[in-house]
């Protein structure tokens, strides 16, 4: 005895569809459940990261002077932005401890930039590392005693500065947008330096006093980053639970 089954095409045109709908919403959901850091990397080991997947991170790198950095951080409350990351250099921390106790006070997160301003690819591993332990032991003596974000000074970084923070168990972070505010091109240039960030960006910008228009441009740069959307966050917010994707270090 033969059996013949027989389906219709509209049924089976019907079961295709739910079968694509069922993957798309599948991939949708994993995708929205997992953020991807970009970073560079040495092969297969530590990494440094320089864009997020959603959201915007500002960054502040202070490195030397007195005059721009509480100007900055009274934009930063006129304009009611509660989330930022500043990477201070240990050496300015020791001068400046007022300054930093207001950082920490008004909510923004730190960032080490090690102790003095070095080249670390020109330095060997023994001094990147005691760069950073001085460094730690200035922001202990503040009762900042959790930094885990490193960035380095100059913004130069080889395998020998990966191998040391990862070992030394802090995220070296980059940065994708570069404001160029230290080169002072003008409040409008700036502006435009960071009008073409998009989500996940890590936006560098400096509180020292060699950039002495970042303070004008904050509040239009703000301005910018609200009309697009884009919700401001730390740099360790930006990347808590992610997974990551590399970019190798030659």
């Amino acid at each position: 005895m033969n059996f013949f089954y027989t389906i219709n095409g509209k049924t089976v045109k019907q079961f295709l569809l739910i079968i694509i709908i069922a993957f798309f919403a599948a991939w949708f959901f994993y995708i929205g459940n997992n953020i991807y850091v970009p970073v560079f990397s040495t092969k297969d080991g530590p990494k440094a990261v320089y864009k997020g997947e959603k959201n915007i991170a500002l960054t502040f790198n202070i490195g030397w002077g007195d005059e721009k950095a509480e100007p900055i951080l009274d934009v930063l409350k006129k304009e009611k932005i509660k989330s930022a990351t500043f990477f201070l250099s240990g050496s300015w921390a020791e001068r400046h401890p007022e300054i930093v106790n207001r950082i920490v006070k008004e909510g923004y997160e730190i960032g080490m930039l090690g102790y003095a301003y070095k080249d670390y690819p020109e330095l060997e591993e023994a001094e990147i590392r005691k760069d950073l332990y001085k460094a730690v032991d200035v922001f202990k003596k503040l009762n900042i005693k959790e930094i885990k974000l490193v960035r380095a000074p100059t913004g130069h970084f080889d395998k020998k500065t990966l191998k040391v923070t990862d070992e030394l168990r802090f995220t070296l972070v980059h940065w994708s947008i570069d404001s160029k505010d230290w080169t002072n091109p003008g409040i409008k240039q700036i502006v435009k330096n960071i009008s073409k960030a998009e989500k996940g960006d890590i936006i560098l910008l400096h509180a020292s006093d060699s950039a002495k228009q970042t303070v004008s441009a904050l509040p239009s740069i703000l301005k910018t980053l609200n009309n697009k959307g884009l919700k401001l966050v730390t740099v360790s917010e930006m990347i808590a639970n992610a997974e990551t994707k590399s970019k190798e270090i030659k």
